[in-house]
């Protein structure tokens, strides 16, 4: 068997079914199977240990006694946060924001992508693409603490807004202007995540085969048709799944950075559901309240992933799964 060509021993063991072919596989590709364990022990411990804890979502549940000691309280938890006064403020934040997010942060790094595909220099290329995407290796505790310099009201950023007349006084942007919040929020996040964002695009379109660009200098087209007759529907595929994607996310949020600008004064503009849950259950200690509306949002999540997903097998013929 050793002596045997690669293909040879592959196939043999293919061949082979029920446990003993499992283990003969595993064992063939031992090299692959060891690289991805560290992701599967993270996925066991992060992902699948936690959907026990679950349970205590409909409980009322006491840290002292446990899961096991804990009233039931069957749906009271998810009754109670639908009735909650700031339910409809904090579903307002948390799909105005993440609409926002999708409208505006969703299509620039198609656009990069697509202008610097345009650029004739591939070393001036690689440059801006490498400068582009810098700024996703910085946390958000230091991109928070640029923009809390550069909006304070002595800060770079507001006093070129008053001399520009846009603003009429030095404010605090973050602090004294709640108004300003999401606005501040997505352009961050937009500047910081753009180039990393685009490097699937950049990608897709390197994939194109340039027999199609021949094709269509050949028939005339300038730039612009290329782009729209060539680049976008040979893209549109990885468009619609990363689309799928993010509509599936609306509930969703940037956790850390928005906990970096969480304070009282922005509550009723930062108010989402993880920010809510965050501050119910470990600041007010309502574990299972908090267990509830994060439970409460998964499901959602779902049914939005779902529908999106239906929708783009229909529309584009792409789809997840």
């Amino acid at each position: 068997m050793s002596n045997l060509p690669i293909t040879e021993k592959n196939t043999r063991i293919n061949r082979k079914t029920g446990f003993v072919g499992l283990l003969s596989r595993i064992w063939a590709q031992r090299d692959l199977q060891a690289m991805a364990i560290p992701g599967v022990v993270w996925m066991i411990i992060f992902n699948f240990i936690p959907m026990y804890f679950i349970i205590i979502s409909f409980q009322r549940y006491n840290v002292a006694k446990g899961i096991l000691g804990s009233k039931w309280v069957g749906l009271d938890n998810f009754i109670e946060f639908f009735r909650d006064e700031r339910f409809w403020l904090v579903m307002k934040d948390t799909f105005g924001l993440n609409i926002l997010r999708l409208l505006i942060g969703f299509p620039i790094p198609i656009i990069f992508a697509l202008l610097l595909n345009e650029l004739v220099s591939n070393k001036f290329k690689r440059i801006v693409q490498t400068i582009s995407y810098l700024p996703h290796f910085l946390s958000w505790i230091i991109v928070g603490g640029i923009m809390y310099n550069w909006l304070s009201d002595t800060g770079m950023i507001t006093n070129l807004l008053v001399q520009m007349g846009i603003l009429k006084e030095p404010i605090h942007l973050i602090g004294g202007a709640p108004q300003y919040f999401w606005g501040i929020l997505i352009t961050s996040e937009t500047w910081k995540e753009i180039g990393w964002n685009a490097i699937i695009y950049i990608a897709a379109i390197s994939s194109i085969d340039p027999s199609l660009f021949e094709a269509a200098v050949i028939d005339g087209a300038g730039r612009f048709r290329k782009i729209w007759n060539v680049i976008l529907p040979s893209i549109k595929g990885t468009v619609a799944v990363l689309l799928v994607l993010n509509i599936g996310n609306l509930l969703g949020s940037n956790f850390e950075q928005l906990f970096i600008f969480y304070k009282p004064v922005l509550y009723d503009v930062i108010d989402v559901i993880d920010i809510y849950a965050y501050r119910i259950g470990i600041e007010n200690g309502r574990l299972s309240y908090a267990t509830a509306v994060g439970l409460f949002r998964s499901i959602f999540a779902f049914i939005l992933l779902y529908t999106a997903n239906k929708a783009s097998k229909k529309l584009t013929d792409t789809s997840l799964v």
